[in-house]
């Protein structure tokens, strides 16, 4: 597969091109990921923002077997250690600088904690891929002055995953919940009455 230029809408099509097949080559989602060039005039509707948390927009839900969507850090913001269920994650920064940390799965020995294997920095346009095979990771914006957005693929579509708490390595059960679909704000159910629709 060969993708030299695509705009947001072809980034989109071509990705829900590869998903009616019956297998998924991760390189191409890669390489149709690669060639979109970001421009805020295509996402900035998804791009919702809290001051406290990062959030989780949904842009596309996908076919069931993948879901796209638009995360939004704020200044300093970052995810815990965690894993991804099985799912294949692409991930694009679409602006703003990114730091992603891997860690090893951790071990039985407590007193070790969480091992980081290694650290890159994700500029504007960056491509990088994650997977269980790979380890765990933490995303976080890594600057104090400045926002950051970035756009996720998930195949499939994560329901549940586990935290890492990094001075144990133990693990915490997660529901990933939206901020917002398709634009619009979702809304907040008190835990005691059901799922939370908002990270």
């Amino acid at each position: 597969m060969t993708c030299l230029s695509l705009n947001w809408n072809q980034m989109l099509s071509r990705v829900h091109e590869i998903f009616e097949g019956e297998r998924v080559n991760v390189d191409d989602l890669k390489e149709i990921m690669d060639a979109y060039r970001s421009s805020e005039m295509d996402w900035k509707q998804f791009a919702l923002f809290d001051e406290h948390r990062y959030t989780r927009n949904l842009v596309d839900a996908g076919n069931g077997t993948y879901n796209i969507i638009v995360l939004c850090w704020s200044e300093g913001q970052g995810s815990c250690i965690h894993d991804h269920a099985n799912s294949h994650c692409v991930m694009k920064v679409l602006s703003g600088t990114l730091k992603e940390t891997l860690y090893d799965w951790p071990k039985n020995n407590k007193k070790r904690g969480m091992v980081c294997s290694r650290t890159t920095i994700l500029e504007r346009d960056s491509v990088a891929y994650i997977s269980d095979t790979i380890g765990l990771h933490r995303i976080e914006n890594p600057k104090h002055d400045s926002t950051a957005v970035s756009l996720h693929c998930y195949c499939p579509p994560i329901e549940a995953c586990r935290s890492f708490d990094e001075n144990s390595g133990r693990a915490i059960p997660v529901t990933p919940t939206f901020w917002s679909r398709n634009g619009e704000r979702t809304p907040f159910i008190p835990k005691s009455l059901g799922s939370a629709e908002n990270n």
